[in-house]
């Protein structure tokens, strides 16, 4: 009985539209953590030669380069997916 009614009380949260709403708003905040966390080891790998106690312009630039090609890369990949998923469902329709 207890697992019945546990079991209806999960099914009915993640029925529920404010809960969606939340779970959804939480994975977009990990997906953003995961992306920042990973742009941070690419372009400190990438640009960080020594440790200074000053960054010196040619490591901000590549910093500020490294960030907007990640960006721009991580764009494009995000449209390219939207596209062939576009194109898988009209698929499925037909």
């Amino acid at each position: 009985m207890c697992v019945a009614l546990t079991k209806m009380s999960v099914d009915t949260l993640l029925n529920d539209p404010r809960m969606k709403q939340f779970i959804e708003a939480e994975t977009q905040k990990q997906r953003f953590q995961v992306l920042v966390q990973n742009l941070t080891n690419k372009c400190w790998d990438s640009c960080m030669d020594r440790p200074a106690s000053k960054m010196d312009s040619k490591t901000e630039s590549c910093l500020l380069n490294c960030v907007n090609r990640f960006i721009d890369s991580s764009n494009y990949i995000v449209r390219r997916l939207d596209k062939q998923s576009g194109v898988s469902q009209v698929s499925e329709l037909e």
